[in-house]
């Protein structure tokens, strides 16, 4: 797959097939979207090209809106590729960029920049300033400058309505087993190992700390879950902790991973984390010791849970 952060760059004689959107979460119903994108540029020999943006028009338009991001623009791309497209556009999305009408959107960008043949899209899509494009336009605008445009109906998405919303609900709840389910594949959280206080080698229970530089990220609700990573080219489990650490008087919230059977150091690593399940809530215990009393529980649940045992 190519990728384009600039439209500017992008040169194509042979016709695209072309989806927009911003696509956060790849989850479900974006992925059947662009396999059929996929499916028939292959049968057409067309190039199959996908138009995202960031950040995310709300981040641009409604600044007050603190929105957090199910994957970071390094994830989206990971995913992206991950289902077979020739062509990734990563378009800036800027108050400029919003001002476009339709039709200039149209003309400019699909037409004389991408060469477009066919338009993909979901059955709700909007586009151009203030949204005011829709389906019907596109059909106008497609016979007018020779592009077809197929529209991918909610029943041909899934039979239980999926949205990048919904899934944040689900995350931010803790609702991980269903936020994969809409997904299509595990949450992830991608960070670089950074040195902690080491309080929890010293109660037997070592973690790795992720820091996350990307302050857009969506992060689950605090507390323990189930998760796993592949370090150093071997799938490794573990049980995370988001949150304060109140029973050693934290004061800001971390990301601590205890790994099961792996003792590398791995500080300055970029890691991503598969989270799985969520175990329980953070809670402030009485002293270390009953803390360390929990984690052996919360070890042995996680165990029986990656061996298939189920418990709820």
């Amino acid at each position: 797959m190519k990728i384009f952060t600039n439209l500017s760059k992008f040169k194509s004689t042979n016709k695209t097939f072309v989806t927009i959107g911003t696509f956060d979460g790849v989850h479900i119903g974006h992925q059947k979207v662009i396999k059929k994108l996929i499916k028939s540029s292959k049968n057409n020999k067309a190039t199959a090209v996908l138009l995202t943006f960031f950040p995310h028009p709300r981040m641009v338009l409604q600044k007050d809106l603190d929105i957090k991001l199910i994957n970071t623009i390094e994830e989206r791309t990971e995913l992206l590729e991950n289902l077979g497209l020739d062509i990734l556009v990563i378009h800036q999305f800027s108050k400029e960029f919003a001002k476009l009408s339709a039709l200039d959107f149209v003309r400019n960008i699909l037409v004389n920049t991408l060469n477009i043949s066919r338009l993909v899209i979901g059955y709700d899509h909007h586009f151009g300033k203030n949204r005011e494009g829709n389906f019907e336009q596109l059909q106008e605008y497609g016979d007018t400058y020779s592009f077809k445009v197929k529209k991918i109906s909610q029943k041909e998405i899934s039979d239980i309505t999926v949205s990048s919303t919904k899934v944040r609900n689900a995350i931010e709840k803790g609702e991980i087993i269903k936020a994969n389910s809409y997904l299509g594949y595990n949450f992830m959280l991608t960070g670089i190992v950074v040195e902690g206080k080491n309080l929890g080698e010293k109660i037997g229970f070592p973690t790795a700390n992720l820091h996350i530089a990307e302050t857009y990220k969506l992060l689950p609700k605090t507390g323990a879950y189930i998760v796993k990573s592949n370090i150093q080219h071997k799938v490794v489990f573990g049980m995370m902790n988001i949150g304060f650490r109140p029973t050693v008087s934290g004061k800001h919230q971390t990301i601590e991973i205890h790994f099961f059977n792996f003792d590398s150091r791995i500080y300055g690593e970029k890691i991503q984390i598969e989270v799985l399940k969520f175990l329980r809530e953070e809670q402030k215990f009485d002293s270390v010791e009953v803390l360390k009393k929990q984690l052996a529980k919360d070890k042995k649940t996680s165990e029986n849970y990656i061996n298939g045992i189920l418990f709820d």
